[in-house]
């Protein structure tokens, strides 16, 4: 097990607690959507920081960051170890391939 991987238990638990017992519980309770724009938000954050170089801020908004990824996921039943897997494929593959190997649309 990972640090990410409890994180991912956690959130799994909330799924099913009170909303108004966890921040958690209240995000995954406003739907799929909400998750979604709650990532891109702190997506939007971290990315802020890191145009200012700004290392702590950067650290401590790639926390959220992670963090809200894995609501997200959670809020689609997408697991963790799904999204781990996907980069399991691409490990050894240049960026250029992989790009070239995706269908287009």
């Amino acid at each position: 097990m990972t640090l990410l991987h409890d994180l991912e238990a956690i959130i799994q638990d909330r799924k099913t607690a009170d909303p108004s017992s966890s921040w958690t519980a209240k995000l995954l309770a406003k739907g799929p959507e909400k998750c979604a724009e709650k990532f891109g938000e702190e997506a939007i954050e971290a990315i802020i920081e890191a145009v200012k170089g700004d290392r702590a801020k950067l650290a401590s908004e790639g926390a959220d960051a992670l963090y809200h990824f894995l609501v997200m996921l959670a809020a689609r039943d997408v697991p963790l170890d799904d999204v781990l897997a996907e980069l399991a494929k691409r490990q050894g593959q240049s960026g250029l391939e992989e790009k070239a190997s995706r269908p287009k649309g």
